[in-house]
């Protein structure tokens, strides 16, 4: 049963990723051939950004409350919302209102499944199974690289119409990835040993006791009146994932500047993808051996030595060198950030610590794409990279300077 759960919670995430290559990856490839321009483009990916802030806290709230729809039950129906969405893509015309509330939309409803997924970890642990959860992001990961690396050659051949095409096949694999682990969830759930309830009534009432006198309650403004220097460190954040923002959501537009095609800009997202598993695989053994501290400096390096080659690209082979570097920067700083949270501060405040981490990136990307988008109108790729690697020169300057100095609330 752990192996079947495992492997269903795996085949999740990889359909996963391989719809974020379709919808966020390829979006500019879409919409440039449909007659947007960069700008429209940077709107129209900043708006679903911010619709999925919006709606994330709401829909986590909806699926902790419904009695009669589970963590599986809500994703299903979300993903099937996504298929009709997709239509949309077959039917509007291009340079229309329609087609941008379309990408808002799968995007948006697309971003609202990460965190859900994450959580369907713990969901799947009532059934008695341990899950991996880190092997399973590994496959999401290397799903993507395979997927994008190929796509691009057939979006090249075959023109973008594939597109929605791949939008519902993969939205339908999900699916059944969904209907494969709920129904050896329920099955396992039932063959589980059944707990006392006095006894778990009892864990339940020990387990909180301990949790309220760990967790102080204090708002986002005292935390970061508390930790002052941690909340410099994040403005640090906001220009090391500009740069990273602007790699996913523009690439295409990077790599025809330097006379590259959309089969050069799959390749490209896909080796990115692929370089990053066996960082995240193997960061607990780094972390014994170096200090987070240590390890997100060199991943702020990492950030800006990547996007200055991007910069300095006048060829797609430079473009490859560039993510060479994405073991030391963003598959480094990802995991790096989570543990240098939980260690440096209390439960209570470690939470409140990633919440803070989380939405720079999201601010980011919104300023990202947006400005993104009217740079490439108004002055071209290299202009775009050149300001990007400005930005995330900055934000590890900032990260170098500030994280010796966070102190620990333990």
């Amino acid at each position: 049963m752990g192996k079947i759960l495992n492997s269903g919670y795996g085949a999740i995430f990889g359909t996963y990723w391989v719809i974020y290559a379709v919808v966020s990856s390829f979006a500019s490839v879409f919409m440039l051939a449909k007659g947007y321009t960069n700008s429209q483009i940077g709107v129209t990916l900043a708006a679903a950004n911010v619709l999925a802030v919006i709606m994330q806290p709401l829909i986590a709230d909806f699926v902790d409350r419904s009695k009669r729809l589970d963590v599986i039950g809500t994703t299903e129906i979300m993903t099937v919302c996504m298929m009709v969405f997709t239509i949309g893509m077959f039917t509007f015309k291009g340079g229309s209102l329609g087609l941008c509330v379309v990408f808002v939309l799968l995007i948006a409803f697309h971003t609202v499944l990460q965190p859900l997924f994450n959580s369907l970890a713990f969901r799947l642990e009532e059934a008695g199974v341990s899950i991996n959860f880190g092997i399973a992001r590994s496959v999401g990961s290397l799903a993507y690289s395979i997927f994008v690396a190929v796509f691009g050659t057939i979006v090249e051949h075959f023109g973008i119409n594939v597109m929605p095409i791949a939008s519902e096949i993969s939205c339908l694999l999900l699916i059944a990835s969904l209907a494969f682990t709920g129904y050896y969830f329920n099955k396992g759930k039932k063959q589980a040993p059944q707990r006392n309830i006095e006894q778990e009534t009892a864990e339940e009432i020990a387990e909180a006791e301990v949790k309220a006198e760990e967790e102080e309650e204090i708002n986002l403004i005292q935390f970061i009146k508390r930790n002052k220097m941690f909340f410099i460190m994040n403005l640090g954040v906001l220009g090391i994932f500009f740069s990273n923002a602007v790699l996913n959501n523009y690439m295409a537009q990077i790599c025809d500047g330097v006379g590259g095609t959309t089969e050069d800009m799959g390749r490209i997202l896909g080796v990115m993808a692929f370089l990053e598993i066996p960082t995240m695989v193997f960061f607990k053994q780094l972390r014994r051996r170096f200090s987070c501290q240590f390890l997100l400096k060199i991943a702020a390096i990492g950030f800006t030595v990547k996007i200055a080659i991007c910069w300095l690209a006048n060829s797609v082979v430079m473009l490859y060198i560039g993510q060479l570097f994405q073991p030391v920067s963003f598959a480094l700083f990802l995991p790096g950030m989570v543990y240098f949270s939980d260690e440096m501060m209390s439960r209570g405040e470690a939470v409140k610590g990633q919440a803070l981490f989380t939405t720079m990136i999201t601010i980011t990307t919104i300023f990202a794409t947006l400005l993104g988008g009217m740079i490439l109108d108004a002055s071209g790729s290299k202009m775009l990279t050149f300001v990007s690697t400005l930005l995330t020169a900055a934000g590890a300057l900032v990260i170098i300077l500030a994280i010796d100095r966070v102190k620990s609330n333990k």
